[in-house]
C-alpha cells in the first residue's frame, strides 16, 4: 500500500445534488424522468417506479445522468449508492440524491461505490448524518470522507475481485435462503400429512368443543390483585411454530387493564388475525392479552400437544371459519371455533403421534435455527471483504 496516496472524496469526485421536488416542478412542460432516494439501492438500481417532473435546458445539462455516475442517498439510508450505467436514456435525479461524478481518471465510480459501502458498515457517517429532523448526509461532509486512492489500474483489479466475491457470496445467499424456506415448509409438510392424510380420515370424528374448555379468568385492575408474573401477548408468539419468543415481566398491581390468565398446559390462542397462527402451550403461569383465548384440553378426550399440532394444521387453518367485520380485523369466535371438526383416535395413539410430531417439528427448528445462523454469518462477510480490499489484502 505505499502506492496509495490518502484523497478526499471531494478532491476525485465532483459532488452535486440533484433537483429540488415542487408542485410547480409538475406543469408537464420538459417532463423527464428522475430517480429518487428508493431507486437507489446498494449497488444497483430498482426502476420498478419512475416518476417524473421538468426539466428545462439548463436543469438538463446540470441534472442529467451519465455513465459512471455515482448515485449516493442523502437521506433514509445516507451512504447507500450504485454506480448509473445509462439503464435509462435522458434520465435525472432529485435533491435526496448526491451525484458524484468523477474527475478525470484518478478514480473508478465503482471503488468509489465499494469505499463508501465500507464507510456506512462501519459506521464513518455517524459524524456526518445530522438527525434534526430525518437523518441525512450534506454534501460538504460526504466531500471530506477520506481513503487511500492506489492507481487506476490496481483499483479496477479490486474493484474486479470484489464483484467477484460479492457474486460468490450472493449465490451462497440465495442457496442458503432457498434452503431455509423449504425448511419453513417442512413442518407445515408434517402436520398436513398428521392431519390430512388417509390415516387421519379413518380416526372417530368429533367437535373441537368436545375438546377444549374455555377458561375465562380475567385479571381486572378493580379487584386490586397483586404479585408479580409474566405477560405474553401476541407479539410475543412465532407465527405457526407456535414457539414463544419473548415475554414481559409485569406487575399486577400496577395494571391498567384487563389480562387473561393462563397456567401450565394450557393453549394460549390469537383469535384476532387467527391466519397468524398463534397458538402457544404454556409451559408456564402468566397473564395474556384479551386479545387470546386460554384453553385447557379435556384429558379424558384429547393429548394436549396432539390437540395443539391439529389447531396448527391445514386441517384446522382451512376449516376455522373467519369473522370478517366491517371496520374491524379478521377475528375468531369461541362458538366458531368449537363447531371445527376434530378426529381423535385413542389417548395412546394420540400420545405416540404427539411425541413423534414433537420430534420430527424440533428437527425442523434446529435446521432452520442452523440456516438462519449460517445466514447472519454471510450477512457479516460483506463488511470483513471490504476491510480487507481497503487495507491492501486483497
Amino acid at each position: 500500500m505505499s502506492d496509495w496516496i490518502p484523497r478526499r472524496l471531494g478532491d476525485v469526485f465532483e459532488i452535486q445534488l440533484g433537483k429540488m421536488l415542487s408542485p410547480t416542478a409538475k406543469t408537464g412542460v420538459g417532463n423527464a424522468p428522475y430517480l429518487r432516494n428508493a431507486n437507489v439501492q446498494w449497488g444497483r438500481f430498482d426502476l420498478t417506479h419512475i416518476a417524473t417532473m421538468d426539466f428545462d435546458p439548463r436543469e438538463r445539462a446540470k441534472f442529467e445522468l451519465r455513465p459512471r455516475d455515482l448515485l449516493v442517498c442523502e437521506g433514509g439510508e445516507p451512504g447507500r449508492c450504485a454506480v448509473w450505467e445509462g439503464q435509462m436514456a435522458d434520465c435525472y435525479y432529485q435533491k435526496a440524491l448526491h451525484r458524484l461524478r468523477p474527475k478525470g481518471d484518478a478514480v473508478d465510480s465503482y471503488f468509489g461505490m465499494y469505499r463508501l459501502m465500507l464507510a456506512s458498515g462501519t459506521g464513518e457517517f455517524s459524524g456526518s448524518v445530522t438527525h434534526s429532523t430525518i437523518a441525512h448526509l450534506p454534501a460538504e461532509k460526504l466531500a471530506q470522507l477520506v481513503f487511500p486512492l492506489p492507481r487506476l489500474d490496481e483499483q479496477r483489479r479490486i474493484v474486479a475481485k470484489l464483484r467477484e466475491k460479492f457474486a460468490d457470496l450472493d449465490r451462497a445467499r440465495q442457496a442458503l435462503a432457498d434452503q431455509l424456506d423449504a425448511a419453513k415448509k417442512l413442518s407445515a409438510a408434517t402436520l398436513r400429512e398428521a392431519f390430512c392424510g388417509a390415516a387421519y380420515k379413518l380416526w372417530p370424528e368429533r367437535r373441537l368443543g368436545d375438546v377444549l374448555l374455555f377458561r375465562n379468568e380475567i385479571v381486572h385492575p378493580r379487584d386490586r390483585p397483586t404479585g408479580r408474573t409474566i405477560f405474553v401477548g401476541m407479539e410475543h408468539i412465532e407465527s405457526h411454530t407456535g414457539q414463544r419468543i419473548g415475554s414481559v415481566p409485569i406487575d399486577l398491581a400496577k395494571l391498567t387493564g384487563r389480562k387473561a390468565r393462563f397456567y401450565s398446559g394450557d393453549l394460549v390462542y390469537g383469535y384476532l388475525r387467527p391466519y397468524l397462527n398463534k397458538l402457544w402451550l404454556a409451559d408456564r403461569e402468566g397473564c395474556c392479552s384479551v386479545d387470546q383465548y386460554v384453553f385447557t384440553v379435556r384429558r379424558s378426550l384429547g393429548e394436549t400437544d396432539f390437540v395443539a399440532h391439529f389447531m396448527r394444521s391445514d386441517a384446522y387453518l382451512k376449516t376455522a371459519p373467519v369473522e370478517l367485520t366491517p371496520g374491524q380485523l379478521p377475528r375468531i369466535r369461541t362458538d366458531e371455533m368449537a363447531a371445527v371438526p376434530i378426529r381423535l383416535p385413542d389417548l395412546g395413539t394420540q400420545r405416540v403421534i404427539a411425541r413423534e410430531l414433537n420430534q420430527k417439528l424440533k428437527s425442523a427448528r434446529t435446521l432452520c435455527a442452523s440456516l438462519s445462523e449460517q445466514l447472519a454469518a454471510l450477512d457479516r462477510y460483506p463488511a470483513a471483504l471490504l476491510r480487507d480490499a481497503f487495507s491492501g489484502r486483497i
